[in-house]
């Protein structure tokens, strides 16, 4: 059964929830939306044009599993690593095989960096509202590096803000973030793409366009 057609759909439904759920939002004149890339992307930036605040990105990369990269052993951003020590133990990784795999992501995270970012600054997140957002929520190991790494920055406040995401999953941030926000959590969880109908991936291209567009409406054109 899908819940959403796409991801812009499902960004404008999380918006109406976050909308509901943070009445005050607009009295933070320095909330931001964080998205995850790529995925997240659409959805942050519906959540940024209905909350009339800015967007930008958080980049984090999964480290997979050598051979199984779909499992995920952790993941890490600029500021943070998060390993699961479960999947490590039980994969018999050693750590000179994390570290290969960490340093291989470190690189993609820099190349996204430069091709998604060009030289606009890293938005400095101390007192404010950090709104965190991507397309869903698997194992969270993504999304748990992303919440320390804002978490080392020192925000007023950290909203989780997804379309779906396992209880379990959503179990473990309840200490990381201030509010989850999620719009259904089915006990019987595969993969994020099953809940939706159309989850095409999206390209560097893609990407960039969106952020063009964020930041249009942060100078109030395209209003």
């Amino acid at each position: 059964m899908t819940l959403f057609y796409d991801r812009v759909e499902a960004g404008r439904l999380l918006a109406e929830a976050l909308r509901s759920s943070l009445p005050d939002v607009k009295k933070h004149l320095d909330a931001i939306v964080l998205a995850l890339p790529r995925g997240g992307v659409p959805l942050g930036l519906e959540v940024a044009r209905a909350l009339r605040i800015p967007l930008d990105l958080m980049l984090v990369r999964k480290l997979g599993v050598p051979g199984h990269r779909e499992l995920a052993m952790g993941a890490i951003t600029s500021g943070a690593r998060v390993v699961n020590e479960n999947v490590i133990a039980n994969c018999g990784i050693s750590d000179e095989a994390l570290d290969a795999v960490a340093s291989e992501e470190h690189l993609e995270l820099e190349r996204r960096a430069r091709r998604y970012r060009g030289d606009r600054p890293w938005p400095d997140l101390k007192g404010r509202c950090v709104i965190l957002v991507d397309d869903g929520i698997a194992t969270g190991a993504t999304m748990e590096a992303a919440a320390r790494a804002v978490r080392l920055q020192q925000p007023a406040s950290i909203v989780l803000a997804v379309p779906v995401a396992p209880p379990d999953a959503l179990a473990r941030f309840s200490p990381l973030v201030d509010k989850i926000v999620c719009l259904a959590t089915p006990e019987a969880f595969w993969a994020i793409g099953a809940w939706y109908r159309d989850f095409s991936q999206l390209t560097d291209e893609e990407v960039i366009a969106l952020m063009r567009e964020a930041d249009s409406l942060a100078r109030g054109e395209g209003e």
